[in-house]
C-alpha cells in the first residue's frame, strides 16, 4: 500500500511568478502609485501640523477634550507616515516571504 501523501494530489503548482515588462503601461502605473504615495505623505505632514497645533492649544487653553484629540492625530499622523514610508518595504518582505512557501 502507498503512503497517503503519494496519493493525494492537493494542489497543482502554475509556475506564475511576477514579471516585470509583462503589460504594457507598467510605468505609468508605477508612477501613479509613486504620486499617491507623494500626496498620501503630504496630506500627513498637514494633518500632522494641525493636530500638533489642536494638541497645543488644547493643553494652553485647558481644553482636555482638544488637547486628547491633538494628541490622537498626531499619533495616527505618524503611524500613517510610518506606514506610506515602509509600504515599499513591507510589500517587498512578505513577497518575498511568500515566495519561500512552496
Amino acid at each position: 500500500m502507498t503512503p497517503l501523501a503519494d496519493r493525494l494530489h492537493l494542489a497543482f503548482d502554475p509556475g506564475i511568478t511576477p514579471q516585470g515588462g509583462g503589460l504594457p503601461g507598467l510605468s505609468v502605473l508605477k508612477n501613479v502609485v509613486s504620486s499617491i504615495n507623494l500626496f498620501g505623505i503630504i496630506a500627513v505632514v498637514g494633518a500632522l501640523a494641525v493636530s500638533l497645533a489642536v494638541w497645543a492649544w488644547g493643553h494652553h487653553t485647558g481644553g482636555h477634550q482638544a488637547e486628547a484629540n491633538g494628541k490622537k492625530g498626531a499619533t495616527v499622523a505618524a503611524g500613517a507616515a510610518l506606514g506610506l514610508g515602509a509600504a515599499n518595504g513591507i510589500v517587498a518582505f512578505f513577497s518575498s516571504l511568500g515566495s519561500q512557501v512552496h
